[in-house]
């Protein structure tokens, strides 16, 4: 009776082999079937339940079990990270165009010495507030150039405002960015304040090593999917 099976096997075997290396799991499960019923016929019985499911079990657990769309994008939580791990670029062109607009500030601590002599527009390289707002405003237009998965989009208005803190002696900077489009400003606006800051650094670093950028932050975005948003301290 051995023989006999052992006979009938090799004639669904030829047939079976591509269905057995194949990923689908359709085409596994009937050729297990199959393969019962052979037993079947040459023995009178159909195989053990147990042994007729370990094959199909240990074939479906060697096979990577992809999560539901919504339910991969709940666990992983971030949006330029695909479903390997690996960096990737937001596809945006199933989403609607929106007004959108967002507000970032910075802040750029001086010292008592170099305050008064960028509020007297004593530094040697200029008007240290003009000069570090046009730089914001460049900054926030090259944006996706500098930060590798923005977007490149286009800008209907860019704000950069320098103010001069004496009860720090501190330059506060805020930056406002705003489009109409498929993707959020939140990246131009922080841009923005990011460069400018970095000017004023560098406008005032002869005068003083210890001059310190700090609390770049976003502080409030409109439009968009999630909605409107701004920071509560």
């Amino acid at each position: 009776m051995l023989v006999m099976f052992l006979r009938r096997v090799a004639v669904v075997f030829p047939h079976s082999r591509r269905l057995l290396s194949s990923n689908s799991r359709h085409d596994v499960s009937s050729t297990i079937m199959e393969l019962n019923k052979e037993m079947e016929s040459v023995f009178g019985e159909p195989p053990s339940s147990y042994l007729a499911n370990s094959v199909s079990d240990e074939h479906l657990a060697q096979e990577p079990q992809a999560l539901p769309q919504k339910e991969r994008e709940s666990s992983i939580g971030l949006t330029h990270v695909g479903n390997t791990g690996e960096a990737q670029m937001v596809d945006v062109s199933f989403k609607g165009s929106t007004k959108r607009t967002a507000i970032a500030s910075c802040k750029v601590i001086l010292g008592k010495k170099v305050y008064d002599l960028v509020l007297a527009n004593q530094i040697a390289k200029g008007d240290v507030l003009s000069v570090a707002k046009i730089a914001g405003i460049s900054g926030a237009k090259h944006t996706s150039t500098l930060i590798p998965l923005c977007h490149n989009i286009t800008l209907n208005h860019v704000c950069v405002d320098l103010t001069l803190n004496p009860e720090d002696w501190s330059v506060d900077i805020e930056g406002e960015a705003s489009s109409t489009g498929k993707t959020g400003v939140e990246m131009e606006a922080m841009t923005a304040v990011s460069v400018a800051g970095l000017t004023v650094y560098d406008m005032c670093k002869a005068a003083s090593k210890d001059i310190l950028m700090t609390n770049v932050r976003l502080e409030s975005k409109t439009g968009g999917k999630s909605g409107d948003w701004s920071r509560q301290d």
